[in-house]
């Protein structure tokens, strides 16, 4: 197998993994503030144990780490938003959302990296709409609220993910990764304690196992290989692999939970459009990016990595 099959196969892996994060959010019992802080600790410990993350970070200057700290923040309140619109709603509704964020993200990106806008992608997204309105028309009502979450989850995607493709090049991975969620676990500590009768007491043995899993298996091994990965395939392939994670998601969510019972027909048609447009958009950049010469292609392979939740 050459390397670039090798490198494709790996990132299907990655993307699967971080498929299983709604279904895992569904069968965690804890709240969704309790259920983030857990994951963003527990991440943070395991980063905390490598001296090459300690050694990253220190070199850094205080204004970069500030900014990874700022973009933390985001991180924070987009999982916990991302896990309470699967409590409002299910999985499968909360991944759709997310299939939303590649559309926003072209409408974010231009203003962050300070880049021409190109109104084809203003176009795509408009050509999401009808998709989000059958994905809407197809959800109980009980389940609105939590779109309307999953939506802000996916714009709070947008932002951190237009901002760390403009740092990235600034540090390490891994210690970008360590500084933006320890931020992210101070910021809703804060919060905890701000909230009256709010308390992150220690979960019990099966969400305590679930959240190992979440931490490790789907955000820290996936991270790592993706990183890997990208060294031997493009970035669109790369960004082609993870814009199918909804599909993922939404297939487990079928199998493992069910769903399918909770959801009309006209979520799933709803579902089809958006990804669509995502696709389009996706084919579109490659096109564009043909025309670059491949030396100036190196940076956008390490960037891709980062437009995912860390």
């Amino acid at each position: 197998m050459s390397p670039a099959s090798k490198a494709l196969l790996q990132i299907h892996f990655c993307v699967v993994l971080w498929g299983f994060t709604a279904i895992l959010g569904k069968l965690i019992t804890l709240p969704a503030l309790a259920l983030v802080w857990w994951r963003m600790l527990i991440v943070v410990a395991v980063l905390a144990l490598l001296p090459r993350v300690w050694r990253a970070a220190r070199a850094l200057p205080a204004r970069t780490t500030l900014i990874f700290a700022a973009i933390g923040v985001i991180v924070a309140l987009h999982w916990l938003t991302f896990y309470g619109a699967i409590k409002l709603a299910n999985a499968s509704v909360a991944a759709t959302c997310m299939a939303v964020g590649p559309i926003f993200m072209a409408l974010v990106e231009p203003w962050v990296v300070k880049r021409r806008f190109d109104p084809r992608e203003l176009l795509i997204g408009i050509a999401a709409v009808p998709g989000a309105a059958l994905v809407v028309g197809g959800t109980p009502a009980g389940m609105r609220l939590g779109i309307a979450v999953g939506i802000l989850s996916a714009f709070l995607v947008a932002i951190f993910g237009a901002l760390n493709k403009r740092y990235v090049e600034h540090a390490d991975p891994l210690a970008m990764t360590g500084i933006e969620l320890a931020a992210g676990t101070v910021l809703l500590t804060l919060v905890a304690a701000a909230l009256p009768q709010t308390r992150f007491d220690l979960p019990d043995a099966r969400d305590a196992a679930l959240l190992v899993v979440l931490a490790i298996g789907c955000t820290l091994v996936p991270f790592t290989l993706s990183l890997g990965a990208l060294k031997h395939t493009s970035a669109f392939s790369a960004q082609l692999a993870v814009s199918l994670e909804p599909v993922y998601a939404i297939v487990l969510a079928i199998v493992l939970l069910g769903e399918q019972h909770e959801l009309g027909a006209a979520f799933y048609l709803g579902v089809a459009i958006i990804l669509a447009t995502v696709l389009a958009h996706a084919l579109m950049h490659r096109r564009d990016a043909s025309a670059i010469p491949a030396a100036t292609a190196g940076p956008s392979h390490r960037s891709a990595a980062h437009e995912r939740p860390p």
